[in-house]
């Protein structure tokens, strides 16, 4: 059962928080190019997949408890520690900051792009474009990448174990 809850830790890992980390760097492509009903789809996703990456934590406590007694794993086993407050950040900051930021920047690329200066695909963002076109870009961009540097740190502690 021990494997079985492993090989679910990791693909869920792989299939829900590499998403949930790539996804707003995406969006911010996607900013950049005024395509605002993508930003919005974008922003749906990474909502969705942040939340349902807490099935990862489920079967990682899983694993945790069923872990051999000799390598005294617990809860307060440093990198474990470590790990679940660095996942606990990457998901408050996606959930509080990085989602509403897109949210707002496809709200705002909308309002841009509204008065038909658009072609069919959009209008990339210039010098020349208003400032509500780059609504939340900053926020996505540092807090994204923040989000992924945690994900980051927290795959090198589960594979490393110190």
């Amino acid at each position: 059962m021990e494997t079985v809850l492993n090989i679910l830790h990791v693909v869920a890992a792989v299939f829900l928080i590499g998403p949930m980390a790539i996804l707003p760097m995406t969006a911010m492509g996607m900013l950049r190019r005024g395509r605002n009903s993508d930003v919005a789809a974008l922003a749906k996703s990474t909502n969705v997949l942040s939340l349902l990456s807490l099935l990862v934590v489920v079967f990682g406590f899983g694993v945790l408890g069923m872990s051999d007694p000799k390598y005294h794993l617990s809860i307060t086993t440093g990198w474990v520690l470590i790990s679940i407050v660095a996942y606990v950040v990457a998901l408050a900051l996606n959930l509080f900051i990085v989602v509403p930021a897109m949210r707002k920047a496809a709200a705002g690329v909308d309002v841009t792009s509204g008065a038909g200066a658009a072609s069919a695909g959009g209008t990339a963002l210039g010098a020349g474009e208003p400032a509500g076109a780059r609504a939340g870009y900053p926020q996505i961009a540092a807090s994204s990448g923040l989000v992924t540097l945690l994900l980051v740190l927290v795959v090198v502690l589960m594979v490393w174990k110190p």
